[in-house]
Order: structure tokens, then sequence, then C-alpha cells
């Protein structure tokens, strides 16, 4: 009788698993920072109002708060529920990086790549946010997932399926289409057929892509109008931005160094193979850093979801090995990792050493806050969204804002509006919490403007306590 023979694991198995158990660990250590904030502020408001958001402010972003809106009613906005829909993208996303991997280099390669994009720093980072990478990464990778076998098949099916999830990857994020130039590139490749063939596939490309850009269109034209206001912050791409890309998306220097030689190693090795996932490396980072050279655009992460890539051209590399000293390499990778793995659970702000403190900044307040207290923020209209930090952190037991006029819903913006005349509004509060960006010995002369004339005039200082990136002071009435 023959020996009953024990089917092998799918390739996407082993990195699904290690990738969840990445993401899933110590998930909600970090408190959120300053752009997860951005997402809870939009994903809790009504839908009408979150509407109006997406027509003042981010309206790239709005596609994906509607969609983490929905998640947030049965989920809740706590710090795990806010970031879980990213950890499910990531886990998927690596599964789907090791079967890509698999149809373009064999099934060794396709494992290696998932098991190394999992051991990533960056993969954990993102896959620990509320924000779209993680989603976006996930759907660059299933729609090359889809050209691939569109290309080979070329069923309607696959065209139709392909066309969906590059519609879903514009919405989501924006700068993602920039992979089309590798899908391009993919499609103009010479393969069996000749010339003709070859303008059969660019025919239903083009159709399958056509559908994709009228539906992000009027996104792109709405966040072309918000640009001066949502990026005031970002400056003009230089060379030397370049240079750092690697660790950033990979979250670590060392080890994003060691990704981009295993993929040249790797793209060296599959030759011809090699186009597509090369170029969905290089050329959306060629796009980025040419528009960014222009206009501000230049933001690493924003290209995460070209890791996933590096990664199918790495496993290849690491193929031409024996299993054992690959997964070594796949282990080393990890180990190197480790020290930004401990550092992205304690804060998500980069540098590291830059972390906002709004947890402890809302302990203090909340262990002290008596009825009538008011709370002053400085600055106010900044990408810091000091009230959101506090408002996150102390839901109803956040003293009155007193200074508001208008809070950010009705406004339908992220920053809320204050009074023109500050000491009216102060009068009747007897005591102020005011939450002051950075480390001020002196809060109060920290504060500019009107609003620091009334805060001086009619309040002094009884207590100041330091956070990281915040300092706390109790006012009490002159």
């Amino acid at each position: 009788m023959s020996r009953m023979r024990i089917p092998a694991w799918p390739v996407w198995v082993a990195p699904a698993l290690l990738t969840l158990a990445v993401t899933l660990t110590g998930i909600g250590h970090a408190q959120p920072w300053r752009d997860e904030l951005a997402t809870w502020s939009a994903a809790t408001r009504p839908v009408g109002d979150l509407v109006r958001l997406a027509g003042t402010i981010d309206a790239a972003s709005g596609p994906y708060y509607l969609l983490m809106h929905g998640w947030v009613a049965p989920a809740g906005d706590s710090v795990t529920a806010l970031r879980l829909p990213s950890a499910l993208a990531m886990t998927v996303a690596a599964g789907l990086t090791a079967v890509l991997g698999a149809r373009l280099a064999g099934s060794r390669a396709g494992l290696l790549a998932g098991l190394l994009f999992a051991v990533l720093p960056g993969t954990a980072r993102y896959g620990q946010e509320a924000r779209p990478y993680a989603l976006a990464t996930l759907l660059a990778v299933a729609a090359t997932l889809l050209l691939v076998a569109a290309l080979r098949r070329g069923g309607p099916g696959h065209w139709t399926a392909y066309a969906l999830v590059v519609a879903a990857l514009g919405l989501v994020h924006l700068v993602a289409l920039t992979l089309l130039a590798a899908h391009a590139v993919g499609v103009l490749a010479p393969g069996p057929g000749g010339t003709p063939e070859r303008a059969r596939r660019l025919g239903r490309w083009v159709l399958a892509v056509l559908p994709a850009a009228l539906v992000v269109t009027p996104l792109v034209l709405l966040a072309r109008t918000q640009r001066g206001r949502q990026l005031d912050w970002v400056e003009i791409a230089r060379p030397a931005d370049l240079a750092a890309l690697a660790g950033g998306v990979a979250q670590s220097g060392v080890v994003g160094g060691l990704l981009v030689g295993l993929a040249a190693l790797g793209a060296a090795r599959l030759g011809r193979r090699a186009l597509l996932p090369g170029c969905a490396v290089l050329l959306p980072v060629v796009v980025l850093f040419a528009a960014g050279s222009v206009t501000p655009l230049w933001v690493p992460r924003y290209l995460v979801f070209v890791v996933p890539f590096a990664c199918v051209l790495a496993g290849a590399a690491l193929a031409a090995v024996a299993l054992p000293p690959a997964l070594a390499v796949v282990v080393l990778a990890g180990l190197l990792g480790l020290p930004d793995q401990f550092a992205l659970r304690r804060t998500h702000e980069w540098p590291r050493g830059a972390t906002v403190d709004y947890r402890g900044a809302a302990r203090i307040v909340g262990e002290q806050r008596q009825p009538g207290d008011a709370v002053v923020y400085s600055p106010r209209e900044s990408w810091l969204f000091l009230d959101l930090g506090l408002a996150y952190h102390l839901d109803d037991r956040l003293p009155r804002d007193v200074l508001v006029t208008e809070d950010q819903v009705s406004r339908g913006d992220l920053w809320a509006a204050e009074c023109d005349r500050p000491a009216p509004c102060l009068a009747g509060v007897d005591r102020v919490w005011l939450v002051v960006a950075g480390r001020r010995p002196d809060p109060l002369a920290a504060v500019p403007g009107a609003k620091g004339d009334a805060l001086r005039t009619g309040f002094r200082v009884e207590e100041v306590r330091q956070r990281p990136g915040l300092t706390v002071a109790l006012l009490g009435r002159r």
C-alpha cells in the first residue's frame, strides 16, 4: 500500500499567521498620535458631517474615513478597535505577497517574500496605525496579483476584478495610483503572441483602468484644491530624501538597507521576470519624487505600498540558497529590527524621541478637575491636535472648552474656531487648565496674542506639570 501524502500548506499561510501575530502584539500600547486622532475625529462624526469635512480638508482620506465610520459604529473607538482594520489588512497583504512571489518566482521565493514582509518593523508600524496605508498596501498587492492573472488568462472576470480593486486603491490612497505606471510597463512587456497580443492586452487594461479613473477624478480635483492647507508642513523633495526612503518605509535604517540589497540581488537573478515587481518599487518612487521636487508632496510613508514588491524581489534572491540559510536571513532581519519593533510600540511619533503624551496630559487634568473648570489650548490650529488628544482620552470628563465658538463638527473641519475676544469668553471662570505644546517653564508667557493677554491679565499659574511634548498648567483667577 502506498503511503498517504500529506498536502503542503498553501504558501500564504505562514506569512499571514506571522504577520497577524506581529501586528496584534502590543497593538493598543502606543497611544494614538496626531494622524490617528484625525481619523478618530472624522470616523466618529455622522455621515453628513463627515462629507462636509471632506469638502473642507482631507478629501483624499474621505473614503477611508467613511470606511472607518462604518467600522467604529459596531467595534467602538478604543485604540485596538481603531487599529484592528490595519492589522487585518497587513495580514492579508502578507499572504498575497507570498502568492505574488510564488507566481513570479516560485513557491520558495513567495514563502520567503511573505515571511520577510512579516518581520519588517514597517509592517508592524503601519499595521498598528489607524490610517489608510495598510489597506493601500493590501490593495496594491491584490491589484498586481489580479493583473498577473489577467495577463496570463485574459478572462473578463479577472479584468473586472482588477478594475474594481484599482478603483478601491485610488479611493483609499491617491498616491498609490502611481503603481499604474508599473502595471503599464507589465502590460506592454514582450510576451507570447507578439505585437497583436500586446495591443489586445493594452486595450483591455485601458478599459479596466478607465472606470477607476472616472471614479477617482472628482476626488483628485477636490484634493488638489486642499493641497496648500493639507500639506503645508511638507517640504520640497531633495536627493537626500531618496537615501532615507528605505529606512522610512521599513521603519529601520539597517533593515531597510538589507531589504534593498536583497531586492537588487533578486532582480538580477530574475532577469525579465523582475520587470513588474521592480517597476512596482521604482516607478512610484520616481513619480512621487519628481512631483515632490516641484510641489510639496514627498512623504515617505505615502510609499509604504511598494514594500511588498521589494520583498518579492528579496524572496527571489533568498530562494537561490537552501531553505535553512534563507530562513536564517529572514530571522536576522527580524532580530535587526527588534529595537524598532519595541520602540514603535512605545510611540508612533517619528523621530521616536518626539513623543507627545496626550494620555499623560489627560490623566493630569482628569485626576484634578473640578466642576466649573475650563480648558484652553495653545496653539489651537495646529497639526498636534491638542484638543483632540485630550478629548479622546477624557471623553465626557473633559473640562469645558471655554474659548470655542464653533466646534470641529459644526465647522466641518479638523479644528475648532475660537473667540476673537477671549477675555469676555473667560468671564465667570475661576480655574483654567492650560495645555501648551512643548516644554514651557512659563506656560502663560508661551501663549501669544489676545488669548495670552487675557490669560495673563485674569489668571495666575498655580501648578505646572510637564509631560513629553506638552506642558499642563492649572491657572487660578487673580
